[in-house]
């Protein structure tokens, strides 16, 4: 899955390790964290912890000034990172740390910051640093030619969004679009721990591949392991953030905290391991 492509690391592709672990009979569980919090190495650390406890695929959030898709457990921590100094290349220091314990990586960003460093650079300078992509928040395929071509040429994997308010064609764009899977947002709003997960997020995923996406991961509200094996059930990749945010919050030693991220993680990572399994004797539920 590593190697060099014309002096440049090639990115770890989320497409084969979503293909291999659907041939094991489940979904990837796939874990966000923002850069620089509580510092880059802490981000490092914590991003061990996750793939440690069987978190599959890691997002790292690049800290942004107006993240209007962020709900307030995710805010915050952002906040810290950018009072602290985060920067742009701070993302692909985490990266490359991250890459290094054989997991794909990608970067979720709203798109200003990528506009501003350079796309062209940006892509460069994460497949330099063996990234498998980017999950681009607030850009629509439409207005993304640049990051299209920017992408192609460094072979990473392009992520839009779709949410249950996307019409038949908004789906048909999106799918042709991306690559490595889509995202889909299981509820309308912002990123956050819910009680449940969006009703319409099932609908979503299959309007999605009827669409024509062959990989579909599910994001926004996925906070325990009961709501992993429901989503995991259907969806290609259950999208975990602002659980794994919320332990690192605390006002505990940094090991406890590291300690209830890698239970929380643990939890999910059950979750979605035996979904489909409970599925098929009828266990779960949707």
């Amino acid at each position: 899955m590593s190697g060099n492509v014309g002096g440049v690391r090639a990115p770890r592709a989320t497409a084969a390790r979503l293909d291999e672990l659907a041939a094991e009979g489940r979904a990837a569980l796939i874990g966000y964290l923002p850069v620089g919090y509580p510092s880059v190495q802490g981000t490092i650390e914590a991003a061990t912890a996750l793939v440690e406890s069987g978190v599959d695929m890691i997002e790292l959030g690049l800290p942004y000034t107006d993240p209007v898709l962020d709900g307030p457990v995710i805010q915050r921590a952002v906040e810290h990172a950018l009072d602290h100094g985060a920067r742009v290349r701070d993302v692909f220091t985490a990266v490359e740390a991250v890459a290094a314990l054989g997991v794909p990586v990608l970067v979720m960003t709203y798109w200003n910051p990528v506009l501003r460093y350079g796309v062209e650079a940006f892509a460069r300078d994460l497949a330099a640093a063996g990234g498998a992509g980017l999950i681009t928040a607030d850009l629509i395929p439409d207005e993304g030619r640049e990051w299209i071509e920017a992408a192609d040429s460094h072979g990473l994997d392009k992520v839009f969004l779709v949410a249950p308010s996307s019409t038949p064609e908004r789906l048909r764009l999106t799918a042709a679009a991306s690559r490595g899977f889509v995202y889909a947002a299981s509820t309308m709003g912002v990123t956050g721990v819910r009680s449940e997960v969006g009703d319409k997020a099932e609908e979503l995923v299959a309007a999605t591949r009827a669409a024509g996406a062959e990989r579909v991961c599910v994001g926004l509200g996925v906070s325990t392991g009961a709501q992993a094996a429901q989503v995991g059930r259907y969806a290609d990749g259950v999208i975990v953030g602002s659980a794994f945010v919320r332990p690192l919050l605390a006002d505990s030693p940094w090991e406890d905290r590291l300690a209830s991220l890698r239970a929380v993680a643990r939890d999910l990572a059950d979750g979605v391991r035996t979904a489909r399994d409970a599925a098929t004797t009828g266990q779960v539920t949707a």
